[in-house]
C-alpha cells in the first residue's frame, strides 16, 4: 500500500508538470510583412512548437506632436487592419492563439520617452490614442482574438497621465470580452497603477544581465534571481500572472549587456544567444505564476529576414533547438 501511494504521487506530480507546461504561452512576435503573405509561414511555426503569435498593428507619432497615425496608406500591409485580419485568420487556421498588440512607433526615439507639454496636447493625444486602441479592440472582438494589449512601453504616459489607462480599459471592456494585458518596459512594471484591471502583468523583458561577451547559462541564471524575485512579488501583490510580452536576445557578443539592442556593433555569436534563452527558460518556466511569453522576433518573409545574422530573430540559428525543446 505504501508503495502504491508513493507511485501514485510520482505519477500525479509528473502529470502536473506536464499540465503546467502545456498551459504556458509559447509565443512568437511576428514581424509585420510589407506586402501580403499566404498561410505557409504560419504552418512553419509548428516546427518550433509555438502555440501563440503576437500580431502588431503599428501606429506612429511624430516628434512631440500630439497625434497618433494608424491604418495609413504608407504603412506596411501587416501593420494595417487589412493585413492584421488576414494574419489572424491564417494563425487560427493553424490552431495558433493570437495576441493583438498595438504599438505606437515614435519616429525620433523610443516611445517610452514620449511626452507632451500642455494639457491641450495631452487631450488630443489621448483621444487619438483611444480611437486607435478601440479600433483594434473591435477587430479583436470580431476575430475572437484570445488576448489584447492596451498599450506598449508608454512609460512617460503611464507616469504622467495615471488615470488615462484606467478609463481606457473601461472603454475597451465595453467592446472586447477576451483577456487583457499591458506591455510595460522592464524598468516600468512597478510604476503601472492599473494591473488590477487586467488579466496579465505584461513585461517587455530586456533586463541587463551581464557585461561579459558570452556569459554561461549558470551565470545568467544567477543574474536573473533578483529580477525573478521582484517579478514574483509583483505577481503576488496583484494576484496576476507574469507574462513576458516580449523577450529575446541578439545573436552577438555582449547580448545580455544592452539587451534591448546593440545596433550591430558586436560580432556574431550564436552560442551567446542560445545561452541566454536557456537561462531565461530555466529561470521562469517551472513557476506557476509565470504565464509564458513571446519571443522577439519572427519573420514571415525573406524581405524582412535578410542580413539578420546578429539580430534578435532565432530563425536559422543555433538557439532554434533550445526553443523547440522548451516549447515542446
Amino acid at each position: 500500500m505504501k508503495f502504491c501511494k508513493k507511485y501514485l504521487f510520482i505519477v500525479f506530480s509528473l502529470l502536473t508538470v506536464v499540465s503546467c507546461s502545456q498551459k504556458k504561452i509559447n509565443g512568437v512576435s511576428l514581424v509585420s510583412p510589407p506586402k501580403s503573405v499566404n498561410e505557409v509561414p504560419f504552418v512553419d511555426l509548428h516546427q518550433i512548437n509555438a502555440n501563440w503569435v503576437a500580431i502588431i498593428p503599428f501606429a506612429f507619432s511624430k516628434d512631440t506632436a500630439p497625434n497618433v497615425y494608424f491604418d495609413h496608406d504608407r504603412q506596411w500591409w501587416g501593420e494595417k487592419t487589412e493585413g492584421v485580419v488576414a494574419m489572424i485568420n491564417f494563425a487560427k487556421k493553424q490552431q495558433l492563439k493570437v495576441f493583438l498588440k498595438p504599438h505606437v512607433w515614435h519616429r525620433k526615439g523610443w516611445i517610452g520617452d514620449f511626452t507632451l507639454e500642455t494639457e491641450q496636447d495631452w487631450e488630443v493625444w489621448e483621444k487619438e490614442y483611444t480611437d486607435y486602441i478601440l479600433s483594434y479592440a473591435k477587430v479583436a472582438q470580431e476575430q475572437q482574438v484570445e488576448l489584447f494589449c492596451v498599450g506598449t512601453e508608454l512609460k512617460q504616459v503611464v507616469l504622467k497621465r495615471p488615470l488615462f489607462f484606467k478609463e481606457l480599459i473601461k472603454k475597451v471592456k465595453q467592446i472586447y470580452k477576451g483577456k487583457l494585458t499591458y506591455a510595460a518596459n522592464w524598468d516600468n512594471a512597478e510604476g503601472v497603477n492599473f494591473w488590477q484591471e487586467l488579466d496579465y502583468i505584461g513585461v517587455d523583458a530586456y533586463y541587463t544581465l551581464s557585461n561579459k561577451k558570452e556569459p554561461s547559462v549558470d551565470e545568467l541564471i544567477k543574474a536573473w534571481q533578483p529580477i525573478k524575485q521582484n517579478l514574483h512579488e509583483l505577481s503576488k501583490r496583484n494576484n496576476k500572472p507574469i507574462l513576458l510580452t516580449e523577450y529575446g536576445f541578439e545573436s552577438c557578443d555582449f547580448n545580455t549587456k544592452d539587451t534591448w539592442g546593440s545596433n550591430g556593433i558586436y560580432a556574431v555569436n550564436e552560442q551567446a544567444q542560445a545561452n541566454a534563452y536557456k537561462a531565461l527558460y530555466k529561470t521562469f518556466y517551472n513557476h506557476n505564476w509565470f504565464a509564458g511569453g513571446f519571443l522577439w522576433k519572427w519573420h514571415l518573409t525573406e524581405t524582412t529576414f535578410r542580413n539578420k545574422s546578429k539580430t534578435f530573430t532565432p530563425q536559422g540559428k543555433r538557439v532554434i533547438d533550445v526553443i523547440k525543446n522548451q516549447f515542446r
